[in-house]
């Protein structure tokens, strides 16, 4: 299918690289098909919902994805960025198991200015169309970042509590533990006990719009966190046009010293498809 895809956003001009300012009316249509793939893919993640509770929605057998994107630039400006990210799953009618993985690196100027890695595991059992079980593993590494490794492994319960062509709503909760390694500058490791809570619903308002909103919650005693993505997806007429406006919020109730508590990050993405 081929597909054009449009976005109105001013992020992507202020994010245009040194190395872009070099640019002229010379250096070809290959870059600006690059930049419009690059932006077709942006764009066609945010349609996409990465959260799943539950076995709802998983086909029979093994199914999976594997992605890689890496790009390098000398002369003016030396830089190499890689990203790999890789969705695999398993289900056989009652026993259900997911894993995904993100990496991301960055080099500016000989200088590595990103690498980080976040994964997560989970299995689930289906004891009935409505009740369920889970046990998972999730985490992330991140040199730059206050928080170098985070890391919460727990087990709980889950529960479908709505499930028609419309409306899909699940929660699921349990205990479980966490154990935080914070840079050297912060000092402030920690190992506990620590509860889940996560939420996805889903709503189709008519014929064209969907709205959904996900959210999870990781509660210890050192710090509550709290990351909900809300958005609405607008099919815009029969003519292939479709809007999706999201606004994703992390939460914590102790943030490290001289963080904000809240970050919040708003998309609109504007997608107009023919063939």
């Amino acid at each position: 299918m081929n597909r054009i895809s449009l976005i109105a956003a001013a992020a992507v001009i202020a994010g245009t690289s040194a190395a872009t300012a070099q640019e002229t009316v010379f250096t070809g249509t290959d870059v600006v098909e690059e930049r419009n793939e690059a932006l077709r893919e942006d764009i066609a993640e945010d349609f996409e919902r990465d959260t799943q509770i539950g076995n709802e929605g998983r086909q029979l057998g093994f199914s999976g994805s594997l992605a890689l994107r890496a790009s390098a630039s000398n002369g003016n400006t030396e830089s190499t960025d890689i990203g790999i990210g890789a969705n695999y799953s398993w289900f056989d009618g009652t026993n259900g198991f997911g894993l995904q993985l993100s990496y991301r690196y960055g080099e500016d100027e000989g200088v590595t200015v990103e690498e980080s890695l976040l994964y997560d595991l989970e299995y689930t059992r289906d004891f009935n169309p409505r009740f369920f079980a889970f046990a998972k593993l999730q985490g992330s590494v991140d040199e730059f970042s206050s928080y170098e490794t985070d890391t919460f492994v727990g087990v709980g319960l889950g529960y479908r509590v709505i499930s028609t062509p419309d409306v899909q709503w699940s929660v699921q909760a349990g205990p479980g533990y966490r154990v935080a390694e914070l840079d050297d500058v912060i000092d402030r490791d920690f190992e506990e006990s620590a509860l889940s809570v996560s939420s996805n619903y889903s709503a189709r308002i008519t014929e064209g719009v969907v709205f959904s909103n996900d959210t999870d919650v990781i509660a210890s005693d050192s710090d509550t966190v709290v990351f909900n993505d809300l958005g609405i997806n607008y099919a815009i007429g029969t003519d292939g046009l479709a809007l999706r406006t999201s606004v994703q919020t992390e939460y914590h109730t102790d943030p490290v010293p001289g963080r904000e508590d809240t970050d919040n990050t708003f998309g609109l993405s504007l997608v107009y498809s023919f063939d």
